[in-house]
């Protein structure tokens, strides 16, 4: 049997510039509450696949629905710029 090698270069070389900028970082870091809000909500929704929902799923889909709804307004109220005050 023969070995199979690439025969191509790499389509994307190695650079020390493909790592996050502090900035995307940061980025990142501010959107982490939703991202996790809305885990929470994916896996209330994906228990209800397999069995019927009960009285508990039901406050669980409820509690994390709401949460997502919250860390939705924070990243909107963090994002939106303060107009300066009027003097």
């Amino acid at each position: 049997m023969k070995a199979i090698a690439a025969l191509q270069d790499v389509v994307t070389p190695w650079s020390d510039d493909l790592e996050p900028s502090d900035a995307e970082l940061n980025e990142i870091e501010a959107e982490m509450p939703l991202v996790l809000a809305e885990v929470e909500l994916l896996d209330a929704l994906i228990v209800l696949l397999d069995r019927p929902a009960s009285e508990f799923d039901g406050r669980r889909i409820r509690r994390a629905h709401r949460r997502v709804l919250a860390a939705r307004r924070d990243a909107a109220n963090k994002s939106c710029s303060v107009p300066p005050a009027v003097a």
